[in-house]
């Protein structure tokens, strides 16, 4: 929870009870490997943090097999899709855990209560979404030249953890790479 504190920390616009406030609600939730925060054509109601594990964000083609992998969701990092939590439209992306991963969720209903008896959590949630697009796009950048060697390399050197705990298939989805065998 102290990570989670942190968090509602970040720049200072929130005062110590107003963290408090907006951290309480948060309740504790395990998932498994392979197990799924939310899967594509949910319509997911809850946002979450990961306090301990890998998830992954990913798309679903055509074809039920393929799937591309968006994103990696490591420790201290928020989970939800945006723009299903906002629309109250089905997901057209899932959310999967990679390994145990220990989390902690707050429903929609309760966050948007919140937003209203705290109003600059509005503020900070905007902030803190456009830090997760910067590093986002920040992260991807070098999936956009080199060869599959190239950034298989890169994705180690910048990610050692992930290339320990995340299966190899999800890393080559990642790059955009086919995995060999």
């Amino acid at each position: 929870m102290e990570n989670l504190r942190k968090a509602f920390g970040f720049g200072g616009v929130l005062h110590a009870d107003e963290i408090t406030q907006v951290t309480d609600p948060f309740r504790a939730q395990s998932l498994r490997a392979g197990e799924h925060f939310f899967a594509p054509g949910d319509s997911p109601n809850q946002l979450g943090f990961v306090s301990a594990g890998v998830c992954r964000l990913y798309l679903v083609g055509r074809e039920p097999e393929q799937e591309a992998t968006r994103c990696f969701i490591r420790p201290h990092q928020f989970i939800l899709d945006l723009e299903s939590f906002h629309s109250n439209r089905p997901s057209q992306v899932g959310i999967q855990a990679l390994t145990a991963c220990e989390l902690l969720v707050l429903d929609k209903r309760t966050w948007q209560q919140l937003l209203v008896e705290v109003p600059k959590l509005f503020i900070l949630s905007k902030l803190l979404t456009e830090v997760a697009l910067l590093n986002n796009l920040k992260d991807s950048d070098f999936l956009l030249f080199g060869t599959a060697r190239q950034k298989y390399e890169e994705f180690v050197k910048r990610y050692p953890d992930l290339a320990l705990c995340v299966p190899q298939h999800y890393i080559a989805s990642y790059l955009g790479i086919t995995p060999s065998r």
